[in-house]
């Protein structure tokens, strides 16, 4: 009975040895989505605090474009939003003197009516003060829409404003996105223009394994899976790390000519991407391996 014991326990021994010095399920190297941070504004570089591995939070403030430009074309428009404010109060005070007339005329019009009855007055007299309060209405008429006029051109300057506004916190270069700067593509006193590249950032807390695998291991691969990463720990041994497929190309493609050998090119193999916590040790472009049937407890 013994003997059978331990030579069930020498077969598993086999096995696991086997399966250890065997090869892994893929291959490939690691990734990392990349951003590009470009400046929002034209002018002067003034200050640029960006090194080649700075870990930077969401939002940081990190440098300032010149704004002088933009803050004199504020305060201009400033000034010509003051001025047409203040054709706001004469028109309010001659609608107030157009509408005491109204009143006025309204009165003497009720009189005239009156005494037009009585054959007091004349169909002239009345005539004239039915077309005093016509006038008189539309004088009120066109003070309220010389009124709207001069709120539109309210509206359009404080919307140019608003706009100079946007302009000037574009000036400030904030950091969009936490992660590593990988590469600085500016530096401080360069003249920047809307669109220029100003650093290279990647967020390197977690990165991605991209492999790739052929048509006969697709059905053992499956979303969320977790996985056995493993990178070179030196020459002889790797270490294992604990990974999760995240991503399934729906598309059969060629193996890339880059990892594999002249006969395997020819395949068609399908992309897989294992999302793996970065202890540090995991550099974009780095080689690593997967095995979907191992994982690292």
């Amino acid at each position: 009975m013994k003997n059978i014991i331990y030579l069930i326990l020498f077969v598993i021994f086999l096995v696991s040895c086997s399966t250890q010095n065997g090869k892994s399920d893929a291959y490939g190297n690691f990734e990392a989505v990349e951003v590009i941070v470009s400046a929002l504004a034209h002018g002067k570089i003034l200050d640029l605090n960006v090194e080649e591995g700075d870990v930077l939070k969401q939002d940081q403030n990190l440098g300032l474009i010149d704004t002088t430009d933009l803050a004199l074309k504020k305060k201009q428009l400033l000034k010509q939003k003051s001025a047409i404010s203040s054709q706001m109060a004469t028109v309010d005070a001659q609608a107030k003197v157009q509408e005491q007339q109204l009143k006025n005329y309204l009165v003497d019009q009720k009189r005239i009516q009156n005494l037009f009855r009585d054959e007091a007055a004349t169909q002239k007299q009345l005539d004239d003060i039915d077309g005093a309060v016509d006038l008189a209405k539309a004088q009120i008429q066109a003070t309220k829409v010389q009124k709207k006029g001069i709120l539109n051109e309210i509206e359009a300057m404080e919307m140019q404003i608003q706009q100079v506004d946007e302009m000037l916190k574009n000036c400030h270069i904030e950091n969009p996105v936490r992660g590593t700067v990988l590469v600085t593509l500016s530096e401080q006193g360069e003249v920047a223009s809307y669109g220029k590249p100003l650093y290279k950032i990647a967020n390197l807390d977690v990165v991605k394994l991209k492999v790739y695998i052929s048509g006969d291991q697709l059905p053992n691969v499956k979303l969320g899976q977790e996985v056995e990463v493993l990178v070179d720990k030196d020459k002889k041994a790797n270490k294992a790390m604990k990974g999760k497929v995240s991503w399934i190309s729906q598309t059969a493609e060629f193996t890339p000519k880059t990892i594999q050998t002249k006969e395997e090119r020819v395949n068609l193999v399908y992309a897989v991407k294992v999302d793996v916590v970065n202890d540090g040790t995991l550099k974009i472009g780095m080689p690593g391996e997967v095995n979907f049937k191992t994982i690292v407890n």
